[in-house]
């Protein structure tokens, strides 16, 4: 099992522990940190049973979400979380997700964790390909994919039903040979 432990000049991606539950609270009990999520808002006992499930998740199981957090090396606080799930059927395929508090948008911090993931992800564990789902609404999200040079690759309409109505999503990939291709 891999402990997963990626440092940043201002961040440090690593596994939650019980202590990050207040921050954890904060932004995921906010409707609008939620808004384009596939969760919904959280109450305090289903943010320490998912801390506490999370915990004892680790990278490399196929087909399984594993939430890391996010956190802020000079504070030392929660300031969001990533997820990295590997395909159920092709390891060499994955599937990435971040939430960045409310409190700590428009920071950089988000670009600098999805970049940091994807240094993992392909320049450590080889993987091929990086897919990420993001609703069609969610601009922040689609430029920022666009920013790393992520391709959008498919357009679902009203393909999942959540939060009580129908939800659009874009599909964006990027494959390894990109990646190395942007680093050049």
């Amino acid at each position: 099992m891999e402990t997963l432990n990626l440092i940043t000049p201002r961040l440090n991606i690593r596994h939650l522990v019980s202590t990050d539950l207040p921050d954890f609270y904060i932004y995921r009990s906010n409707p609008e940190v939620t808004k384009y999520q596939g969760f919904d808002v959280m109450t305090m006992e289903q943010s320490d049973a998912f801390i506490k499930t999370n915990s004892e998740k680790h990278y490399g199981k196929a087909g399984e979400w594993v939430q890391y957090a996010i956190e802020n090396k000079e504070t030392g606080k929660l300031i969001g979380d990533c997820a990295i799930k590997l395909d159920q059927y092709d390891l060499r395929i994955a599937e990435i997700g971040i939430t960045i508090s409310h409190l700590e948008q428009k920071k950089g911090y988000a670009k600098e964790a999805l970049f940091t993931l994807l240094t993992f992800l392909f320049d450590t564990k080889n993987i091929h390909r990086v897919v990420e789902i993001v609703d069609v609404e969610n601009t922040a999200s689609i430029n920022l994919l666009k920013s790393i040079s992520f391709r959008q690759e498919g357009h679902f309409i009203e393909n999942i039903f959540f939060k009580g109505k129908w939800g659009s999503e874009f599909q964006y990939a990027m494959l390894k040979r990109e990646w190395d291709k942007r680093k050049i």
